[in-house]
């Protein structure tokens, strides 16, 4: 065939040149970041580098390891989408650093399943330079571990495999769930894909330094059908220590600046005038102290926040508005609730103590589903002219999110695990401010909550609404909900105590089963040695210069 330019053969000829020179020069970067690698004796000691493919923001737990890590000194690159404000904590860490990598096209996950199965080869091969940029090139000295956060499962965990035997660093899973069960959720279970996915995950989920899981059921699933070879260790989620149930002031001043952003009608509250009044708190004065010591009137009574007798209950939910909650079921306890709260007003007990308070539910976070769902509440409440039930939506910025927990008197999880293996941050966070929840029953939730003791289960709609009834039954002076947040402030004086239904913060569990992994108790030893000889070198010698800038 003649050349004919109107076919684009230059073109065509002209690109595949170019991915071939890039190609070529990728490959001889990455040798010769290899040999530089080997001549400088292999991976920094004390480095880590955490790769989430999500919203960095949005991924506490991998934030939490970050901080534990930096915490010991480590120099920790976190690898991932920006988005969210990452933790505080984390910004401020001299030894943290932040690699973003670009999104792929969001429209690509947005597509019809045959447009997505087309495209989805891009959005893989832009992920993979992405994360390979970001390990080869941008990351100078290799890593001694690299922490993988599974799922998302492709192409990460073939990503880090391949980084972990050119630059000898070495890996750790960190196994939230199952990529191939979520991918399932969306092709269905026989999908050919999702058999590839699977294949794909064990392969290259095997074998590691270490295998960090979120629940005892999910090692003993993958020790005994995948046969994973590494060090194997259950690292339940733990709130930080930060978080905690706020008092009468915390509460005030949160709703003093959050009341301007609820947006539903002033009438459903307790009257309130801000800043002296919310709908759930007020300040109200009580004796100095020392007044009594000094036996004087002079000096003002101080003013302090007080819970309100009158006011709304507080719920709260946290949700990825993701196919995985069933959100529609929330909503039906709601109107279950709004039915039988109104029963009880109109049956004669009007002017006497209200049998079932008013509910303000509030639901964060950010998914796909969210305005379907939030249209729907709207529609609903206007037809059936709500009285006792208001639903709102809120996107807190991450220091505001454990006050808010802090603040209500009920957590509500919807979570279905896709492999029925892992358990709900959402949980664990709820706990770290002591605030009992209702939780939808799966098959390990009694590895977080002990019904009746922490929380309540349920099944369904009317159970959930059942729940919200006793619990609330009586409000603010409710036995039962003052019942199961007495389990929280219980004494762990032993590891059995603790193991049943008593919290330890995030530090605590980290140093009891990562450290051990990553600072090798002869290596620590090796290490505080090295450190007291140079102090002590120092001291002796202080005009030695060349002494105080090493690095360690």
């Amino acid at each position: 065939m003649e050349y004919d330019p109107t076919l684009g053969w230059d073109l065509a000829l002209s690109v595949q040149l170019l991915l071939a020179a890039g190609f070529i020069l990728f490959v001889y970067r990455v040798v010769r970041i290899s040999q530089r690698d080997a001549r400088t004796g292999g991976p920094e000691y004390r480095s880590v580098a955490i790769l989430v493919l999500g919203d960095i923001g949005r991924s506490p737990r991998m934030m939490y390891h970050a901080q534990s890590f930096a915490s010991f000194n480590f120099q920790t690159f976190i690898i991932g989408y920006r988005g969210s404000k990452p933790l505080s904590s984390l910004l401020s860490m001299s030894h943290v650093k932040f690699l973003y990598i670009s999104e792929p096209p969001k429209f690509i996950a947005k597509l019809p399943r045959v447009l997505f199965l087309l495209l989805a080869p891009l959005k893989v091969a832009h992920q993979v330079w992405s994360i390979l940029d970001a390990f080869i090139f941008k990351i100078e000295s290799a890593p001694q571990y690299i922490i993988v956060q599974n799922p998302p499962t492709i192409p990460s965990l073939a990503i880090v495999w391949l980084v972990s035997r050119l630059r000898g660093s070495k890996v750790i899973i960190d196994w939230h769930n199952l990529g191939y069960t979520i991918l399932a959720m969306r092709l269905g279970e026989k999908s050919r894909i999702v058999a590839l996915a699977k294949k794909f995950e064990q392969t290259f989920g095997r074998s590691a330094y270490a295998h960090l899981f979120v629940t005892n059921a999910m090692k003993d699933f993958l020790v005994k059908n995948w046969d994973l070879k590494g060090h194997k260790v259950v690292v339940h989620d733990r709130p930080p220590a930060h978080f905690h149930q706020c008092t009468p002031s915390e509460i005030h001043d949160l709703f003093v600046r959050l009341m301007p952003f609820i947006d539903t009608d002033l009438s459903f509250f307790p009257k309130f005038r801000l800043p002296s009044t919310t709908p759930f708190t007020e300040v109200v004065k009580s004796p100095n102290p020392l007044s009594l010591v000094t036996n004087t009137s002079l000096l003002e009574p101080r003013t302090m926040p007080s819970l309100r007798h009158e006011r709304p209950a507080l719920l709260i939910t946290s949700t990825s508005w993701t196919p995985d909650e069933d959100f529609s079921m929330l909503l039906e306890a709601l109107r279950i609730y709004e039915a039988k709260a109104r029963a009880c007003a109109s049956a004669g007990l009007k002017g006497k103590k209200q049998v079932l308070p008013k509910v303000l539910m509030f639901v964060t976070g950010k998914g796909p589903l969210r305005a379907h769902y939030m249209r729907e509440i709207q529609r609903i409440r206007d037809e059936e002219k709500w009285e006792w039930v208001r639903c709102m939506s809120l996107w807190l910025e991450p220091d505001d999110y454990p006050r808010l927990l802090g603040s209500c008197d009920i957590g509500i999880s919807l979570h279905s695990s896709s492999s029925a293996l892992d358990l709900p941050m959402k949980i664990v966070d709820m706990f770290g401010c002591h605030l009992p929840v209702c939780a939808l029953d799966f098959s390990c939730l009694n590895e977080l909550v002990k019904d009746g003791k922490n929380g309540l289960v349920f099944k369904d709609a009317q159970g959930l609404a059942g729940h919200l009834e006793s619990l609330l039954l009586g409000f603010p002076d409710s036995g039962k909900l003052d019942q199961l947040r007495a389990s929280f402030s219980a004494p762990a004086t032993s590891p059995s105590a603790r193991s049943r239904h008593a919290w330890g913060s995030w530090d605590e569990n980290w140093d009891e089963t990562v450290k051990p992994l990553v600072m090798p108790q002869e290596y620590v030893h090796r290490a505080d040695e090295w450190l007291q000889g140079f102090a002590e070198r120092k001291r002796l010698h202080p005009t030695e210069s060349d002494r105080s800038s090493v690095d360690y």
